[in-house]
């Protein structure tokens, strides 16, 4: 990372902070390399606190010079007007990915909102804190079109496509991820939202061991594939999503739809295209998502992937 990039990027955090999100929303983002010299740097607003993020050791040069200016911004109007409550810095290539708190007091547990929902966020010790940003489009789309719909979400993490489904009218939802301590969050995050848990099914499973039981809850209107990139011992990616989409047609109904996410960098939407082709040909690609116009990224081909495959004959 730059240090003469710095200035542009308090420029352009200055200017967002004058006109503060009422949601949570991302304030810069570097990852996209939209600006050179401060690809590992990110800003988020989460309801009100801001949080900035290294995913990349910087030189001790670069992070004295981050700090000092974060201090500064800290102390000034625009800071004191934004309304924010505290500014956090964390270090996630860090073990552990500690958090330093600049200015103010660190809130762990975080409510915010997106698309008018309610989620919990844990400003801890992790490096996730329990909604990823970039993906608000796709809870978007799986609300907008949930009416009347079974659900099944893939990889639920925190439940985000199902507190989203649920609101969008879906009759059930049934999420499926290794981590029952996310799936426990998913479930604060339907109950913050006032939902009938009724409608919603956690399944702690690993899902490859898992697809007689899924196919028993089905079939299902709509299924969600959202998975990491990579996670040891349970997920590859270029090795294990074939092993997902050739199951998807036994579980799908006759006019059921698949939202497919990749959110690896180094896989081209192409992936997506040619592994269903081989493994479920009877569902064609309908739609490519955008993505939030403040993950903007220099490749397309690079940036996350959400696609929308339906069966052929029910392609408009």
């Amino acid at each position: 990372m730059d240090v003469s990039a710095l200035p542009q990027f308090f420029q352009h955090l200055q200017t967002q902070l004058a006109s503060p999100p009422t949601e949570v929303r991302r304030l810069f983002h570097g990852r996209g390399r939209c600006w050179a010299g401060l690809e590992q740097l990110t800003v988020d607003w989460l309801g009100g606190q801001v949080l900035v993020s290294l995913f990349k050791e910087p030189t001790p040069e670069f992070l004295d010079a981050l700090q000092t200016q974060l201090a500064v911004l800290a102390a000034s109007e625009c800071w004191q007007q934004s309304g924010a409550t505290s500014l956090l810095l964390q270090h996630r290539d860090r073990e552990g990915s500690p958090m330093v708190v600049i200015w103010g007091a660190m809130e762990t547990m975080q409510q915010v909102t997106e698309n008018g929902l309610t989620f919990l966020l844990d400003l801890g010790q992790k490096q996730n804190n329990g909604l990823f940003l970039d993906m608000r489009y796709g809870r978007r789309w799986v609300m907008e079109q949930a009416r009347g719909k079974k659900v099944l979400n893939l990889f639920a993490y925190t439940c985000g496509f199902s507190v989203a489904a649920i609101a969008g009218g879906a009759t059930h939802v049934v999420n499926l991820d290794m981590a029952k301590a996310a799936l426990s969050r998913g479930r604060d995050n339907h109950r913050l939202n006032q939902h009938d848990l009724s409608r919603v099914s956690f399944f702690g499973h690993d899902l490859f061991k898992s697809w007689g039981k899924l196919k028993k809850a089905g079939p299902y209107d709509l299924i969600v594939i959202d998975p990491p990139s990579f996670q040891k011992g349970s997920f590859a990616l270029t090795k294990d999503y074939a092993k997902i989409l050739r199951r998807l047609p036994d579980m799908l109904t006759a006019q059921g739809q698949v939202l497919a996410c990749v959110n690896s960098p180094a896989v081209s939407p192409q992936f997506l295209v040619d592994g269903m082709a081989e493994e479920a040909p009877a569902l064609v690609l309908k739609t490519r998502l955008d993505n939030p116009p403040e993950f903007a990224d220099l490749d397309s081909e690079s940036a996350l992937k959400v696609m929308v495959f339906s069966r052929a004959d029910a392609v408009a």
